[in-house]
């Protein structure tokens, strides 16, 4: 009895085996073509391209950086800077901007702080966001950064995408959750949900779009994002 179990056992992995491999195989090879095919073709030139954004890589996520004023935007008008991180510093030149699930963001300074329990949830359950807010007086340089120059037009739509991020209270006012894992950054609350579907780079992708800057077909990697941040102004 148990040699026919043993038997039925070994024909069924054996029926399916193939079949499960062959699935694995053509997801992950259409996701590596996914990651260097961009999202659109029609990348036609621009001109007066005068407004400077960059991007972080962390080797995880991506980070959206802007200057926090220039003469289309000034952030301390939406933002109350010194209370962005413990440094209470008002003067910064440049915020950071990162999106993420919230659990896996706070509790997760760096690798040696990763849980399973975490990373699963956030990976499979669709749980609350949270916005990383962080300021610099210069383009950090610790970092993968890549910076181009972008129309006043698109770089008001990209300013909106983050701007429309935050989630307020009944006040009106952003929400902050709590300190970051540096001086000069803090946690607010985010809307949306993080899920595999979803992830923090998937949001900066949706942002680059907003301002007409292209990003690969399948945006879940930090690699995929920097490939294809280029400028397409003359």
């Amino acid at each position: 009895m148990k040699y026919m179990k043993n038997l039925s056992l070994s024909r069924l992995l054996y029926r399916y085996f193939p079949r499960c491999f062959a699935v694995i195989f053509f997801s992950l090879a259409f996701l590596c073509c996914a990651v260097l095919i961009p999202a659109k073709w029609d990348n036609h030139s621009k001109h007066h391209c005068e407004i400077k954004v960059c991007v972080s890589n962390t080797g995880i996520h991506t980070n959206i950086i802007v200057p926090i004023e220039n003469r289309v935007f000034n952030w301390h008008q939406y933002l109350s800077i010194d209370e962005i991180g413990i440094d209470h510093v008002n003067s910064y030149n440049y915020l950071s901007f990162g999106w993420g699930d919230r659990d896996f963001y706070m509790s997760t300074p760096s690798l040696a702080n990763l849980k399973f329990s975490t990373t699963f949830k956030a990976l499979f359950l669709p749980t609350p966001s949270v916005l990383y807010v962080k300021g610099y007086q210069i383009i950090p340089n610790d970092l993968e950064v890549k910076c181009i120059k972008i129309t006043q037009t698109n770089y008001l739509q990209f300013i909106n995408f983050i701007e429309s991020s935050f989630q307020f209270d009944p006040n009106g006012r952003k929400i902050r959750l709590g300190n970051g894992h540096t001086d000069n950054a803090g946690f607010y609350a985010a809307k949306g949900s993080y899920s595999i579907l979803r992830n923090c780079n998937s949001w900066t992708a949706e942002g680059l779009r907003k301002a007409d800057i292209n990003t690969p077909l399948w945006s879940g990697l930090s690699s995929a994002i920097m490939l294809h941040f280029k400028s397409n102004c003359k």
